[in-house]
Protein backbone atom coordinates (compact mmCIF):
# COMPACT_ATOMS: atom_id res chain seq x y z
CA UNK A 1 0.00 0.00 0.00
CA UNK A 2 2.88 2.36 0.61
CA UNK A 3 3.79 2.45 -3.08
CA UNK A 4 0.32 3.74 -3.98
CA UNK A 5 0.23 6.39 -1.26
CA UNK A 6 2.32 8.91 -3.16
CA UNK A 7 0.29 8.48 -6.35
CA UNK A 8 -2.97 8.83 -4.38
CA UNK A 9 -1.76 12.05 -2.76
CA UNK A 10 -0.67 13.41 -6.14
CA UNK A 11 -4.09 12.71 -7.66
CA UNK A 12 -5.89 14.24 -4.69
CA UNK A 13 -3.64 17.32 -4.73
CA UNK A 14 -4.14 17.81 -8.45
CA UNK A 15 -7.88 17.50 -8.06
CA UNK A 16 -7.97 20.08 -5.29
CA UNK A 17 -5.65 22.65 -6.82
CA UNK A 18 -7.40 25.50 -8.64
CA UNK A 19 -6.57 26.12 -12.27
CA UNK A 20 -6.63 29.80 -13.06
CA UNK A 21 -5.49 29.72 -16.66
CA UNK A 22 -4.71 26.89 -18.99
CA UNK A 23 -1.81 26.95 -21.35
CA UNK A 24 -2.74 26.43 -24.97
CA UNK A 25 -2.70 22.70 -25.63
CA UNK A 26 -2.50 21.84 -21.94
CA UNK A 27 -4.96 19.41 -20.43
CA UNK A 28 -4.34 20.11 -16.76
CA UNK A 29 -3.19 23.71 -17.05
CA UNK A 30 0.37 22.78 -16.10
CA UNK A 31 2.76 21.43 -18.72
CA UNK A 32 4.82 19.45 -16.17
CA UNK A 33 1.70 17.70 -14.90
CA UNK A 34 0.66 16.93 -18.48
CA UNK A 35 4.07 15.39 -19.11
CA UNK A 36 3.89 13.27 -15.94
CA UNK A 37 0.38 12.00 -16.71
CA UNK A 38 1.40 11.31 -20.30
CA UNK A 39 4.43 9.30 -19.21
CA UNK A 40 2.79 7.35 -16.39
CA UNK A 41 -0.75 6.81 -17.70
CA UNK A 42 -1.28 7.68 -21.37
CA UNK A 43 1.83 6.11 -22.93
CA UNK A 44 1.37 2.72 -21.21
CA UNK A 45 -2.29 2.74 -22.27
CA UNK A 46 -1.15 3.48 -25.82
CA UNK A 47 1.07 0.40 -25.79
CA UNK A 48 -1.85 -1.69 -24.50
CA UNK A 49 -4.06 -0.21 -27.21
CA UNK A 50 -1.54 -1.11 -29.92
CA UNK A 51 -1.28 -4.68 -28.62
CA UNK A 52 -5.06 -5.06 -28.49
CA UNK A 53 -5.30 -3.50 -31.97
CA UNK A 54 -2.71 -5.95 -33.29
CA UNK A 55 -4.65 -8.91 -31.91
CA UNK A 56 -7.87 -7.53 -33.38
CA UNK A 57 -6.16 -6.91 -36.72
CA UNK A 58 -4.95 -10.51 -36.93
CA UNK A 59 -8.41 -11.81 -35.99
CA UNK A 60 -10.00 -9.55 -38.62
CA UNK A 61 -7.67 -10.65 -41.46
CA UNK A 62 -10.10 -13.25 -42.84
CA UNK A 63 -12.59 -10.42 -43.36
CA UNK A 64 -10.27 -7.61 -44.43
CA UNK A 65 -8.29 -9.55 -47.04
CA UNK A 66 -11.29 -10.30 -49.30
CA UNK A 67 -12.61 -6.75 -48.93
CA UNK A 68 -9.21 -5.17 -49.66
CA UNK A 69 -9.19 -3.16 -46.45
CA UNK A 70 -6.08 -4.67 -44.83
CA UNK A 71 -4.03 -1.46 -45.05
CA UNK A 72 -6.82 0.75 -43.77
CA UNK A 73 -7.49 -1.59 -40.85
CA UNK A 74 -3.79 -1.85 -39.99
CA UNK A 75 -3.45 1.94 -40.02
CA UNK A 76 -6.49 2.48 -37.79
CA UNK A 77 -5.90 -0.35 -35.30
CA UNK A 78 -2.10 -0.48 -35.14
CA UNK A 79 -0.55 2.55 -36.85
CA UNK A 80 -2.49 5.29 -35.11
CA UNK A 81 -2.07 3.90 -31.58
CA UNK A 82 1.67 3.43 -32.20
CA UNK A 83 2.00 6.94 -33.61
CA UNK A 84 0.13 8.40 -30.64
CA UNK A 85 2.31 6.45 -28.23
CA UNK A 86 5.76 6.85 -29.76
CA UNK A 87 5.68 9.77 -32.21
CA UNK A 88 4.28 12.56 -30.08
CA UNK A 89 6.02 15.09 -27.86
CA UNK A 90 5.70 14.27 -24.16
CA UNK A 91 2.73 16.12 -22.68
CA UNK A 92 1.31 17.13 -26.09
CA UNK A 93 -1.97 15.25 -26.58
CA UNK A 94 -3.00 16.86 -29.85
CA UNK A 95 -0.08 16.77 -32.29
CA UNK A 96 1.91 13.84 -33.68
CA UNK A 97 4.89 13.40 -35.96
CA UNK A 98 7.76 15.66 -36.93
CA UNK A 99 5.40 17.96 -38.82
CA UNK A 100 3.06 18.15 -35.78
CA UNK A 101 -0.07 17.05 -37.66
CA UNK A 102 -3.21 16.33 -35.62
CA UNK A 103 -2.99 12.89 -34.04
CA UNK A 104 -5.03 10.28 -35.86
CA UNK A 105 -4.67 12.05 -39.21
CA UNK A 106 -1.92 11.03 -41.57
CA UNK A 107 0.18 13.95 -42.84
Amino acid sequence: MKSYGGMFLLIVALGMSPVYAQERGSVSGDKATDMAVDLVVVRPLGVVGAVVGTVGFVLALPFTVPSGSVGETAEAWIGRPLEYTFNRPLGNFDQCGADRHPCGNSP
